[in-house]
């Protein structure tokens, strides 16, 4: 399987996976975020992004010190200072949760904190399960994602359409 806590893989990966490797390492995305374990999550990493898909960076932040994190982002060397930023701070499963959206040299980029570790976030297990029901259902099943996902559909709820899974969100996490 492959190790999707490193980006490494995104070098030999398809076009648009080549291309993300290249902005995070041209900015230096991951050696940056180092202290709050980051992790490229989402639809890209396997392969099953559309036209305008993000990269979902997922990171473990105590939200009781989120001006370091934002400051850590916005006012030192991470994002340009002409980046048009979007700060939000949602309630996930009770928690708050600190959420950036900009885009970067054609990309959207969302960055992702939340006080847990990255290999908890829900973000992460659902990248996982649906990695390893990609592999075992192959390509034609991928293909149908795909096409859900280009007439709008989001992510799990493709894969719930597909699998007959009553919540996906919850039901993906037990997979």
């Amino acid at each position: 399987m492959i190790d999707f806590t490193k980006i490494e893989y995104l070098k030999s990966g398809n076009e648009r996976q080549q291309k993300a490797y290249q902005l995070l390492s041209k900015h230096c995305f991951f050696e940056k975020l180092k202290a709050y374990s980051p992790i490229l999550a989402g639809t890209i990493p396997i392969e099953i992004d559309v036209e305008g898909s993000d990269l979902d960076i997922i990171c473990e932040v105590d939200l009781s010190f989120e001006e370091d994190f934002l400051d850590e982002l916005m006012f030192s060397r991470f994002i340009p200072g002409n980046t048009d930023v979007q700060v939000n701070y949602p309630l996930i499963e009770g928690e708050k949760c600190i959420v950036l959206n900009f885009i970067l040299e054609d990309f959207p980029i969302e960055i992702f904190g939340q006080n847990k570790p990255t290999t908890q976030q829900n973000a992460y297990l659902h990248m996982i399960a649906e990695y390893r029901i990609l592999q075992e259902k192959g390509e034609g099943f991928k293909q149908k994602i795909i096409q859900l996902k280009q007439q709008g559909m989001k992510t799990e709820p493709a894969f719930g359409m597909l699998l007959g899974l009553e919540n996906p969100y919850e039901d993906l996490l037990k997979l």
